[in-house]
């Protein structure tokens, strides 16, 4: 209609409209992606572990204080934008120096006072009046070689890619790099370290409840960084005992798998205890059926992935030092990936 009455959906409306649908949507997909990050086995907003649950609280207190900063600054501007008058020079000096530079100063030292006082909880130091459980571990390209040590420091056993530690008891955990700077970060259960060449830095968590929670690499150390990750899995103290003791008795074997293993020597790079299979280059396989990821993390668990991750690696993990076997005849490769899955 020529009068431009409400019920008529002129061209300009209905781009104006499906413009801001558009929008609404998209800010709304956007949120609920976002809050779905702030909870699981991989978010520091999520604590299943006393440092962590610092880390949060921290988090938290900075958040709120940036949301009240940002309010007042926003409060101020709207009111100053509403006023008519002029603020002579030394008016506005005194804003400046108040609002720009003491306020300012006094919150942020106020913060880090906040920050550095709760930083030795963030940070705990090994304790000397509980069980502490030793576990070393490596980061290699690209994958995390797990050692269980006793009290004296020896090596009981070794695995790679997922760790085991009891619920309530202090992990201390020694951690080392072989090649390039990777980082040790479980978020659920605390904060970052570095692991450097050439170092050993150590790193002390605590898991609060049981479950499975996943770590990474938050260093970046080459083209499958992002493809470096770990588990974490929280269990009972007493079957985490038993699961020790377990894990030093070797089980029994595929004489056939371990045969086909040995012949196309995949035993030169990885090692499986109580065989002839004693390499140290690749990750150790012994009890290999237990892992619930492969390839650290990257491909689910599966007979059909094994093959195909030792077909082709570096289709699935550019960058991967493990050769390629798809010369290998079908029937080998499907024996071994038989014979890896039912490893325990």
């Amino acid at each position: 209609m020529a009068d431009g009455s409400s019920d008529v959906c002129r061209p300009r409306d209905l781009i104006l409209w499906t413009s801001r649908s558009r929008f609404g949507s998209s800010s709304i997909l956007f949120s609920a992606l976002s809050l779905s990050g702030c909870s699981g086995p991989h978010s520091a907003l999520d604590p299943a572990g006393p440092e962590a649950s610092h880390v949060a609280h921290l988090f938290f207190v900075m958040l709120i204080a940036g949301i009240i900063i940002w309010s007042a600054v926003v409060a101020a501007l709207i009111y100053a934008s509403r006023k008519k008058r002029v603020y002579s020079e030394q008016s506005a000096g005194r804003v400046i120096l108040w609002c720009g530079a003491i306020l300012p100063a006094i919150i942020l030292c106020a913060l880090l006072s906040y920050g550095v006082w709760l930083m030795p909880a963030v940070r705990p130091w090994l304790p000397d009046d509980q069980q502490v459980h030793r576990i070393e571990v490596t980061g290699e390209q690209f994958w995390w070689r797990v050692r269980y040590l006793d009290e004296a420091g020896e090596v009981m056993f070794e695995t790679a890619n997922e760790v085991r530690i009891p619920v309530g008891q202090p992990a201390h955990f020694l951690l080392k790099a072989v090649d390039v700077i990777h980082s040790f970060w479980v978020p659920s259960l605390g904060g970052k370290m570095d692991m450097i060449p050439g170092r050993t830095n150590p790193l002390t968590l605590m898991a609060d409840r049981e479950g499975i929670y996943r770590g990474v690499c938050a260093e970046f150390c080459g083209q499958s960084h992002a493809l470096m990750a770990f588990t974490v899995r929280a269990v009972a103290p007493d079957e985490h005992e038993a699961w020790l003791v377990e894990r030093q008795v070797p089980g029994p074997r595929d004489a056939e798998g371990l045969a086909v293993f040995l012949k196309n020597g995949c035993g030169a790079c990885h090692a499986i205890s109580g065989t002839a299979a004693a390499g140290r280059i690749g990750p150790e396989l012994t009890a290999f059926g237990e892992r619930g990821t492969l390839a650290a993390g990257t491909l689910p668990h599966t007979q059909e992935d094994i093959a195909r991750f030792i077909s082709y690696p570096e289709r699935t993990k550019p960058g991967v030092k493990m050769p390629h076997f798809g010369m290998l005849p079908e029937d080998d490769i499907k024996t071994i990936a038989a014979f890896l899955k039912e490893l325990k």
